[in-house]
Formats: structure tokens, C-alpha cells, sequence
């Protein structure tokens, strides 16, 4: 029996919370020798209407036997495969971070600013952009999902006006790699994750995938460094499309489901709601909309799910790990998964203590 071990929770209490649990027990530790090299992290064993192995450390993935952890009898075997994190999943946590720094990086409001971009939103905007061309703000919200249509006007199409998307492009790509560089990415691990993600990219599915199609027929960097955040970045926009996809395909839209993250604990109003360009107004109206249909209850500021929200963002979540994987990430063996999740533990790791802040809009903050 092997089990998968994934950077889920941001903590005890909040997995406590997150699945119910009324007490943790005991640690266990890993002792696979090939595993104990890499990761070393304690896993706790949290007690609920079942059990699952957490890994608090938040920094790997890591692949263990029953009979290798300690307090086995705390761990049943059913539960353990019902409840394993979706290779995925998985991966969309290491990418995530290195995708984000982009974003979240210091400087990169100044670098926009050097090619002439007004600001850090236009720059946002702008450089996630860049790839699909000049396109029309109408685009932009559509593609992004979720951002208020004014918000998005009052950075495309002017941006273009003021920076060719491929000053964009050179600039977020040469932007990004420096800094991961900075934070000791190693030539040898990314050139080795680019080995395993670089035929993930060229053979996965396109279909309704429009950021990743774009960011996609780009030219890999020479670079490692570089060709894995292009990696990173196409692949996590593969998974943003299909999660597009997915709300679509279950009756939510964008605005709704930045209202179902912050009643799912993922982020708070405070955070999500100036950050998508909403107001309070808004922010009620879609509130009051999904109270209506029995998703959410609560105030706005502090919404939280009902038990049919639950489901249904726990629907929505598996079909987009399902259309991730299914439409391209299944290339990757199981070992693949660990190799790639394992080597770049480190780095993300830095990322997200250094670099992001502890909370952001996709729930990627500070661990």
C-alpha cells in the first residue's frame, strides 16, 4: 500500500477544520530510506470520520508504505486511497509558487514601469496577457474569469500602447528567471524538470484552453532556469483553463467562485474581493445570489459554505484535477510526479517564504 503525501493545509488547526477532524493524534515519521534522503518531514495523522497522512512541512510530495510509518494502525487502508491528493494537484503546488513570482516578486511593478506600463495592475494584466497578443480588454476578462470588466478597461488596451506584448514577454520571462536564480535555482534540477515537463507541455490537450495554448507556442528559453517558469507557467495556466471549464460546466461563474474560495477558507474577503476590482455592492449582490441557491450562508464579509456549496466546490475542484490530468499531466509516471515534486521542494519552498505573501487571491500564500 503506498501513500501519497501532499503540501495541502497551511496547518494543524485549519486541517483540523478543513476535514472535520476532533483530534490529532500522535506524529509519524517516514522512514523509507530512498524517501528519507529527500524529505524529512513529520506526518500527522488526523482522526476523523477516517484518517489521512498530512504533510505539515507543506514542501514535498512524498510516496510511503503503511509499514513504514509509525502508528499504522491509526491509517485505514480504504480511506487512505479514497482521500489521496490528486497527482494534479500535486504538481499545480510546486508549479503554482514559481509561476507566482511574477506576480509577486519585488521589482515587478518597476519593470513594467521601465517599458513604459502604468503601474502594477497594468503591468499584471499586461504581462499574463502578453502571450495571446494585443488583445481586447472583453478578452482579458473572459480568459482571466473572475476580474471586474471596469477593472480590466483600466489597463487593456492601453497597455499596448505604451509596451509591445513582446517587451512583455521578454521582460516578465527575464524578470523571473533572475529571481528564482537569486533564490538558488540550480541549473541541474530545472534542467531536469524541464526534461520531464517540456513533452508534458508539447503533447497536452489545447482544446478550450486559450492562456495555455498561447503561452504554449512560445519558444522554450535555452535557459533552464527560464524554460522551467515558462513551463510552469504554461501548465499552470492549462489547469487555470480547465478550472474555468469546470465552473462553467457546473453553473458558477468567475465572481461566484472567488465567493466560494473565501467561504471555503481559502481567503478572505478583505483580500479577494479589492483584489478582483469588486465592490461591496458586488460583492453582496453575488453573495445574496448564492445564499439564494442554498450555496453559502453568513455575511458577506465572512461568508461560509453550506453543505451542498461544499459539494459542489468539491465537484468542481475534482473536475479540474481530473481535466489536468487527463489532458496532459497523465504522461507523468508516479516516480515523475515525486522526482519533480521532491527536487524542487527546496526552491519552492524559498519562494513561498521569501516571496509570497501570506495570503494571496489563489490561495498560494505563505506557508
Amino acid at each position: 500500500m503506498r501513500i501519497w503525501c501532499a503540501h495541502i493545509f497551511l496547518d494543524d488547526e485549519t486541517a483540523a477544520r478543513q476535514l472535520g477532524a476532533g483530534d490529532l493524534r500522535s506524529t509519524a515519521v517516514a522512514v523509507d530510506a530512498q524517501i528519507w534522503q529527500l524529505h524529512r518531514a513529520k506526518h500527522f495523522v488526523v482522526r476523523c470520520d477516517c484518517s489521512v497522512i498530512l504533510c505539515a512541512a507543506r514542501i514535498a510530495t512524498a510516496v510511503y508504505s503503511e509499514s513504514e510509518l509509525r502508528y499504522p494502525r491509526a491509517v485505514h487502508r480504504r480511506t487512505l486511497r479514497d482521500m489521496a491528493i490528486h497527482p494534479a494537484r500535486q504538481i499545480w503546488t510546486t508549479l503554482e509558487p514559481l509561476h507566482d513570482v511574477v506576480y509577486f516578486g519585488t521589482g515587478v511593478k518597476e519593470a513594467g514601469v521601465a517599458i513604459g506600463l502604468r503601474g502594477y495592475w497594468q503591468t499584471y494584466f499586461a504581462f499574463r496577457a502578453a502571450p495571446l497578443g494585443a488583445v481586447t480588454a472583453a478578452t482579458v476578462a473572459a480568459t482571466f474569469a473572475g476580474f471586474h470588466p471596469d477593472m480590466v478597461r483600466k489597463a487593456v488596451p492601453d497597455a499596448w500602447a505604451r509596451a509591445t506584448p513582446q517587451q512583455c514577454l521578454a521582460v516578465r520571462l527575464d524578470f523571473s528567471a533572475a529571481l528564482l536564480r537569486g533564490l538558488g535555482a540550480g541549473e541541474a534540477e530545472c534542467a531536469r524538470a524541464v526534461e520531464l515537463l517540456a513533452p508534458v507541455q508539447r503533447d497536452a490537450d489545447p482544446t478550450g484552453r486559450p492562456l495555455f495554448a498561447a503561452n504554449a507556442a512560445l519558444p522554450l528559453p535555452a535557459d533552464p532556469v527560464g524554460a522551467l517558469w515558462q513551463l510552469a507557467s504554461s501548465l499552470r495556466e492549462h489547469r487555470g483553463d480547465g478550472h474555468v471549464a469546470a465552473l462553467v460546466a457546473h453553473g458558477l461563474t468567475g465572481r461566484e467562485a472567488l465567493i466560494m474560495q473565501v467561504a471555503a477558507g481559502k481567503a478572505p474577503e478583505s483580500v479577494m474581493r479589492p483584489a478582483r476590482g469588486l465592490s461591496e455592492r458586488d460583492w453582496a449582490d453575488t453573495c445574496d445570489d448564492l445564499r439564494a441557491r442554498g450555496l453559502v450562508r453568513g455575511e458577506p464579509s465572512n461568508p461560509a459554505l453550506t453543505g451542498s456549496g461544499g459539494e459542489l466546490l468539491t465537484r468542481v475542484e475534482a473536475s479540474t484535477d481530473k481535466a489536468a490530468w487527463n489532458g496532459g499531466l497523465a504522461a507523468l509516471s508516479a516516480g515523475a510526479v515525486a522526482e519533480l515534486t521532491t527536487s524542487l521542494a527546496p526552491l519552492v519552498k524559498r519562494v513561498r517564504e521569501t516571496v509570497l505573501p501570506p495570503v494571496t487571491p489563489v490561495a498560494m500564500g505563505r506557508g
